[in-house]
């Protein structure tokens, strides 16, 4: 159909996957199961949403200082969702609290350091 985007497949990261069920986690601890499912919901729905129109993440301040341009971000506040679009594929490397120390968690997760 003319004017319908193109449709991307959307992969997690075993770690992306990972940092999901441990937020998930953490807020049924501290908070409720409710919660912990409605913001699950949430950022899947925001991740999902990738695959009709990866490109409109930023790119991540933290790596663009070191001069990276193949990652980009997107956002459920506080969580960041980190990605990079790979042929036809959106591939979720990261989803972390923005108030964490980013610049550690990225280049741990992203940059092997």
């Amino acid at each position: 159909m003319a004017g319908t985007p193109a449709r991307f497949e959307v992969l997690l990261t075993e770690g992306a996957a990972q940092d999901l069920e441990a937020i998930h986690d953490y807020i049924a601890e501290f908070d409720c199961v409710a919660n912990a499912n409605r913001v699950l919901d949430e950022v899947m729905g925001m991740v999902e949403s990738l695959s009709r129109f990866p490109e409109r993440g930023s790119y991540p301040k933290e790596l663009v200082s070191l001069g990276i341009k193949e990652y980009r971000q997107t956002f459920f506040k506080p969580y960041r969702v980190i990605y990079r679009v790979t042929g036809s594929q959106v591939i979720i490397y990261l989803v972390a609290d923005g108030r964490r120390d980013m610049q550690t968690v990225l280049a741990r997760r992203l940059l092997g350091a």
